[in-house]
């Protein structure tokens, strides 16, 4: 499986959806303990994670879990021209195992992008007031997902992946109506198993428990692409959320 992104350059445009940034800022041994892939990566923390760059991936084989980075917007195997092709960072769970573009990955290439948290606006006085999900704890998140490998003319390849999305409630109700797909860390192995019959990997493909996630109000750091840091999650004061 290659990853080649200074090789392979997609161009397309972004669909506005729900997940739109997330972050993952745990250590590297912390997340490589809570997912069990065989490699030891080093990564950096990041608190603003974007479309189209490259994200950390958890997949597995018959064998083993694997640890891979791919680049965030899924594009299918089939499609030839990729600068008319929208960049899709969310996948509908309602319709993935419907849809020829996503089928056939959500029964062979289902993985989990590792995040520490995740963020939504929503539109106030003509801005959008960021705000970031995450565990009171501040414990690690799974979010569905499936990838594919992206083939160009030229023989170029990129390992592409999409976050699963699914109705909000609870505490994500109240600012949206998407939710990401949380996979709890009991029921990884069946999501992430080649061999797992697709209708019990698709009973995952529910809203996360509405006490699951707390809702924080933060500055707009985070709406800036470049900026990255953990000022990024500088929580502001909730009157009028």
């Amino acid at each position: 499986m290659a990853t080649l992104f200074a090789r392979a350059r997609v161009q397309a445009t972004t669909i506005e959806t729900m997940t739109g940034r997330f972050a993952l800022t745990h250590p590297p041994e912390k997340v490589r303990d809570w997912f069990g892939y065989v490699e030891k990566p080093d990564f950096p923390p990041r608190y603003n994670i974007a479309p189209s760059q490259p994200v950390a991936v958890v997949h597995a084989d018959f064998s083993a879990r694997h640890f891979t980075l791919m680049r965030w917007g899924f594009i299918p195997g089939f499609i030839k021209d990729t600068a008319s092709y929208p960049l899709l960072i969310n996948i509908r769970s309602e319709t993935v195992r419907e849809k020829p573009s996503f089928r056939n990955a959500f029964v062979r290439r289902r993985c989990l992008l590792p995040a520490d948290g995740f963020y939504q606006w929503r539109n106030a006085d003509r801005s959008r007031q960021p705000f970031l999900l995450r565990r009171p704890d501040r414990g690690l998140l799974a979010l569905a997902a499936i990838w594919e490998t992206w083939s160009g003319m030229d023989g170029s390849e990129i390992d592409t992946v999409g976050i699963l999305t699914t109705d909000a409630n609870g505490t994500l109700a109240a600012i949206g109506e998407r939710s990401p797909v949380l996979i709890e860390r009991g029921a990884t192995s069946l999501w992430l198993d080649p061999l797992a019959k697709p209708e019990e990997a698709a009973e995952l493909l529910r809203p996360p428990p509405e006490d699951l996630l707390e809702l924080v109000r933060i500055a707009p750091h985070v709406n800036k692409v470049g900026n990255d840091g953990p000022h990024i999650q500088d929580e502001i004061s909730s009157r009028n959320t």
